[in-house]
């Protein structure tokens, strides 16, 4: 298809690291695919935030300057740092320092991470019931499944290590809305202690970071980012059941701020591209697969080979069915016609691409097909 008056296209890496791969190669590979995307013409290359399973994104501001380094124009940034494993002042002075190296161009992504998996497990004690699971819906073209219910991923014993080894023995997180306040507060020089004791942090303070929001639901991550007049990420390649929701939400609670006089939303969606979409489905293959170790609670193993794994079994792939129905998955017209309708439903002011595929050429090809396709300023359609 020829995409009209296209919104944006940028990238989200995860770092993936393959079946028979190495951590290192696996940082490589992100800075190769950053300085392609940069010549492609994506607009941002946003990393992710992971710890204890096989994906090499464990620390995003380390990554983010040596993406930044290898690149010159592209904006770079973190999607999203997860404030339950970090303090605002460390927050800020890192990406202070980003910007220092490399100013104007460091995106700050912030997300909730373990105060979710609090509140689950306070509900989950407190007896309240899950809603009534809901049949897949398709709005205006856009698969909406049914909520996949998190309770048993955030309860698992290996999540709750891994949880305890991020952090000092005993300490507490604050709240979500505070620590983004303190950030925000920080950045702009204006921060005090309860006690009214100013604070400075160098570098950080006056730094030219962009500032977001991400969020999986209509929840208080797209109310926060709302109110604070900041733009917001909506997540649909890891919750497609809220995500419109989640915008809708945020929408509704935007008010202009010195940040955004409008609001601005960006989608994720996960996308394998290929000549054809026959060599699309087989590069996806084994996504299914790297899904489900993250739903059992094992964590994301490394990614598999389509050429050695065994088919997905009925009750392995009914855990995933959500994420599978949801991947756009085919040739430059196939997967640019579904993006085209999630920016259509959701009203996404631009979106954010994840591909995973177990060989690097193949991630890279599939990123480089699509550029073409949706005509960004590297690579015009022919």
């Amino acid at each position: 298809m020829a995409v009209t008056n296209p919104v944006p296209l940028s990238v989200l890496d995860l770092s993936p690291v393959s079946e028979g791969a190495t951590v290192p190669q696996a940082l490589r590979n992100t800075v190769d695919l950053a300085r392609k995307a940069e010549a492609w013409g994506y607009r941002r290359y946003w990393v992710a935030e992971h710890h204890f399973v096989a994906v090499a994104s464990s620390s995003p501001a380390v990554l983010i300057g040596a993406v930044a380094a290898a690149t010159s124009t592209i904006r770079v940034g973190a999607a999203a740092v997860q404030l339950g494993h970090n303090t605002a002042a460390g927050v800020v002075e890192a990406f202070g320092t980003l910007d220092a190296f490399h100013p104007g161009r460091i995106d700050l992504g912030l997300g909730r991470s373990g105060q979710r998996r609090a509140e689950a497990l306070k509900a989950a004690a407190s007896g309240v019931e899950p809603p009534a699971p809901r049949a897949t819906e398709i709005r205006n073209g856009l698969v909406i499944p049914p909520p996949f219910p998190t309770g048993r991923i955030l309860a698992s014993p290996r999540l709750a290590a891994s949880f305890a080894a991020l952090q000092q023995p005993g300490a507490q997180s604050p709240d979500f809305d505070e620590q983004v306040a303190d950030i925000l507060a920080l950045l702009d020089g204006t921060y005090r202690t309860a006690d009214g004791i100013e604070l400075h942090a160098h570098p950080g303070e006056n730094a030219d970071v962009e500032v977001w929001v991400f969020g999986s639901s209509a929840g208080p991550s797209a109310a926060l980012a709302g109110r604070l007049g900041l733009p917001f990420g909506a997540n649909y390649h890891v919750a497609p059941s809220s995500t419109v929701e989640a915008v809708e939400a945020y929408r509704a609670a935007f008010r202009p701020s010195k940040y955004l006089a409008e609001p601005y939303v960006v989608v994720s969606a996960d996308a394998v591209v290929a000549d054809d979409d026959a060599t699309a489905r087989e590069l996806a293959s084994t996504y299914g697969h790297w899904a489900h170790s993250i739903r059992s609670g094992r964590g994301a193993v490394p990614y598999p080979d389509p050429a050695t794994a065994e088919p997905l079994t009925a009750e392995e792939r009914e855990l995933v069915d959500d994420r599978l129905v949801t991947q756009f998955v085919g040739s430059p017209g196939t997967v640019a016609e579904r993006l085209d309708t999630l920016r259509r439903v959701t009203g996404a002011d631009e979106l954010v691409v994840t591909s995973v595929t177990h060989r690097h050429e193949d991630r890279l090809r599939s990123y480089e097909l699509l550029a073409r396709e949706w005509g960004l300023a590297g690579l015009r359609a022919a």
